[in-house]
């Protein structure tokens, strides 16, 4: 079932995010005294990048207490960390990687958790223009916050999670913006449209000039501005931009070393259920890793935080020979505006939705059924409620059953007494 490390074995992990460092933390807290060794192309020590766009942004967090440990606490555990190197190649018969500077590094297991990148507006490369911005690495806040500070507009392409937040921040910071979505709605891929329409009511409400159903023709850059035009004229413009849409899993290692991966539209490195790649002694993790979903069948893809977090500690434990199945539920939140929501399983636009509370009054908690099953819940304001429901998406077979059974109609605020204690701590 596994192809268990020797205990003075080599593992390297290429990556430093938070799938990267909760394997080499787990590695050690499971007991494996060989040698780990992290490579990444970052050159930070590994830290928090949901706060890219959110508290570093803002400048309320400094990157010092952004990382997720000290840099002692690597050398304390024996856990050497190269920054700034890339991998560019993996000979998988002989177990060795080659490095950009030219260096070679034999492994006995490798962990590949290299993320993504952010996605280009097809047809235009920003990376040549200096008022056209990305935001994936704490290298790229500092001209972010720069832009964002100077005068003029913010054209934000995108109202994803990441496009969403960067508005919220630079509404916060006094920037005039101006939010550009594809679909009718933002946020439209991960939240219930009942949702979602609270966030396009917010964003307006807090002075965002947000459009939605965007189809975008040019994309024009100058020293003192980007124009936006759709095809039928419209024209947006911005003093710079942020580009938002989406992010594409960093496969460019693993299909050159001929491990297998998804061509079906979504992506990412294709791994069983216990986080193993196609290759002997390789594993995959985090926002790279396409993987089996044991709860709803199919496969599936997430760029969490937890899950990323999660899947790390799992692949760990795959590595040293105590592989268990990978079947935890994903879940994330987002804080705009001084509210905070969470969301977790599967929601999709064609659910059925059970609404405690109100919308309105950014209070509530939303269970997302498919045929009777729970498959997801969303919840603002109401942390316990949201633990109780996430905790019952494993027993989702059952949840309009114990809804009724508890004497709760559809209709009233959501309580769970009886399983609240088996929420998760």
């Amino acid at each position: 079932m596994s192809d268990q490390i020797a205990p003075d074995g080599t593992v390297v992990i290429v990556g430093s995010g938070v799938a990267a460092a909760t394997a080499a933390e787990s590695l050690r807290k499971e007991g494996f005294g060989g040698r780990v060794v992290m490579i990444s192309n970052d050159g930070e020590y590994p830290y928090r990048r949901p706060q890219l766009s959110k508290e570093l942004l803002q400048g309320s967090v400094t990157i010092e207490r952004s990382r997720l440990r000290p840099p002692a606490f690597w050398d304390e555990q024996k856990v050497e960390i190269r920054r700034g190197v890339t991998v560019t190649d993996i000979d998988t018969a002989a177990r060795v990687i080659a490095l950009d500077n030219g260096e070679e590094q034999r492994y006995d297991a490798l962990l590949i958790a290299t993320g993504g990148r952010p996605r280009a507006v097809p047809g235009f490369a920003p990376e040549e223009q200096s008022n056209v911005h990305y935001l994936r690495s704490i290298a790229d806040v500092a001209s972010l916050r720069e832009a964002i500070e100077g005068p003029g507009a913010m054209l934000i392409i995108g109202a994803g999670l990441i496009g969403c937040e960067v508005a919220a921040t630079a509404r916060g910071l006094g920037s005039e913006v101006i939010l550009l979505e594809a679909g009718d709605r933002p946020l439209g891929r991960v939240l219930p449209k009942p949702v979602a329409e609270i966030y396009a009511q917010m964003h307006r409400d807090n002075g965002v000039d947000l459009w939605t159903n965007v189809e975008l023709d040019q994309l024009d850059v100058r020293p003192d501005g980007v124009t936006a035009v759709s095809p039928r004229g419209q024209v947006w413009s911005g003093s710079s931009a942020l580009i938002s849409v989406g992010m594409a899993p960093n496969t460019e290692l693993a299909e050159r070393a001929g491990l297998t991966v998804d061509t079906s539209g979504r992506g990412g490195i294709v791994v069983d259920k216990y986080c193993r790649t196609s290759a002997p002694n390789i594993y995959a993790a985090g926002d790279v890793a396409i993987f089996p979903n044991l709860l709803l069948g199919g496969v599936q893809r997430v760029e969490h935080w937890s899950h990323a977090q999660e899947q790390g500690a799992h692949a760990a434990r795959a590595i040293l020979g105590m592989p268990t199945p990978y079947a935890d539920v994903p879940w994330c939140w987002t804080k705009q505006y001084g509210k905070n929501l969470q969301a977790a399983g599967w929601p999709s636009p064609d659910d059925e939705l059970i609404i405690h509370g109100s919308l309105e009054d950014h209070d509530f908690t939303v269970l997302c059924l498919q045929n009777d099953r729970l498959v997801g819940v969303v919840s603002m304001g109401r942390p316990k409620e949201f633990r109780s429901a996430k905790a019952l998406i494993n027993d989702a077979p059952y949840i309009r059953r114990r809804v009724l059974e508890v004497g709760i109609p559809t209709t009233a605020p959501l309580a769970m007494p009886d399983l609240s204690s088996a929420a998760p701590k």
